[in-house]
């Protein structure tokens, strides 16, 4: 999973940079990997974006004795 991330930090973030130098992927790598994080789909989460898997994990419910219950 790990070889996973920093391939795709590679491909998708440092190596589309204008200047891919260390000093400018340090600088930059925060907010690539909240983009990654937020926004970047994920094949592991069917190509959704994680909050969309996120909400579709809260809108999940199982019928319980009680009724539904929602699944965190």
């Amino acid at each position: 999973m790990a070889e996973a991330f920093v391939r795709t930090i590679k491909h998708d973030y440092v190596r589309v940079s204008p200047r891919p130098d260390a000093e400018t992927i340090m600088r930059q790598l925060p907010a690539w990997i909240a983009h990654y994080n937020e926004v970047h789909p994920h094949k592991a989460l069917g190509y959704r974006l994680p909050r969309e898997f996120i909400a579709a994990r809260k809108t999940l419910t199982v019928s319980g004795r009680s009724g539904a219950t929602t699944i965190p």
